[in-house]
């Protein structure tokens, strides 16, 4: 697509692929932007997407015998067991049952928006945007929606801030304030005296971590975005920056062939970054929940478990 602009004479950058555009400007409530007409209909397409699932995935009538436990269409089955595999594997073990029961609706939600939101930027409306644009109004750089709504750091923010608020909610309903406090010194309090010399020190490190996670998680997907869909669009645009420097057609032709390849190469690497960055984002958060919970009752269960288990091996006499 970037081969074709260049053909018309039009220079581009990578960093074009990743830059938000604004669209509209509303004054005192501020700018409509191409990532929030993106966001907003990833949000739609994947409420749409989950409604239709749950309904393929639900138990069925009775009057469709054992057919109506299996669940109908392909694309719903995938979900159904993404969904039981971080329920069950990834989130319980980590965050026992009480709190996955709790929880789990907003950690699925997260992971499955974020997860949208990341592969809405693997489709290259701007770029067919950008070619309709040369050719019908003498604007190649022409585009309403598309890009990658994770690449923007104020939506990154933004997801963070919402798990945070939630991680101090329950911090403060798991542990109460003076318990929030107490957790912030480690238990230092609580031990030999002398180490009451290093609890200012360890309170205030552990209080600005408190606010470093959230950014981290921010941060860490912004990056991750930003990063390699910069090195898709420049592999892309190898190309056509040799065809505006006015290389042959033969040599074009070579560089076009051996970067198309590794931009295919690529795109299967940002595939796979778009699940694992929606899994680090939601499982991280989990990780930061269970962190300021009780688990003292799930291991008692354990040990109950554990002991009846052992007595039933016990010969009787």
């Amino acid at each position: 697509m970037n081969f074709l602009l260049a053909a018309s004479g039009e220079a581009h950058t990578p960093l074009g692929h990743v830059l938000d555009k604004e669209l509209l400007d509303v004054g005192i409530i501020g700018n409509v932007t191409m990532q929030m007409w993106t966001l907003l209909l990833g949000a739609i397409l994947l409420f749409i997407l989950m409604l239709l699932s749950a309904k393929k995935i639900q138990t069925g009538s009775d009057s469709q015998g054992n057919e109506r436990f299996i669940t109908k269409g392909r694309l719903s089955q995938v979900i159904e067991v993404i969904v039981l595999y971080l329920r069950d594997v990834m989130i319980e073990p980590v965050m026992g049952k009480k709190d996955t029961k709790r929880y789990l609706p907003f950690l699925l939600s997260l992971f499955f928006f974020v997860l949208t939101m990341n592969l809405m930027g693997m489709i290259p409306l701007p770029d067919v945007q950008n070619i309709i644009g040369k050719f019908t109004i003498g604007d190649d750089h022409w585009a309403v929606i598309g890009g990658t709504p994770t690449s923007n750091i104020n939506i990154t923010f933004g997801l963070a801030i919402i798990s945070f608020v939630l991680i101090q909610i329950h911090s403060f309903r798991e542990l109460g304030i003076l318990g929030w406090l107490d957790h912030l010194t480690c238990g230092l309090t609580k031990g030999p005296k002398f180490l009451l010399l290093v609890v200012p020190v360890v309170f205030i490190v552990e209080l600005a971590g408190v606010f470093i996670k959230p950014i981290a998680l921010a941060i860490r997907l912004f990056a991750n975005m930003v990063g390699g869909h910069v090195l898709l669009a420049t592999l892309l645009l190898f190309g056509a920056d040799f065809m505006n420097r006015g290389a042959s057609t033969g040599a074009v032709t070579a560089i076009s062939l051996v970067s198309g390849a590794a931009a295919v190469i690529i795109t299967f690497m940002e595939l796979f970054v778009a699940f694992l960055q929606a899994f680090i984002f939601m499982f991280l958060t989990a990780v930061f929940i269970s962190l300021m919970s009780h688990h003292d009752e799930d291991h008692e269960h354990e040990h109950e478990h554990q002991d009846e288990s052992e007595g039933a091996l016990q010969p009787s006499h």
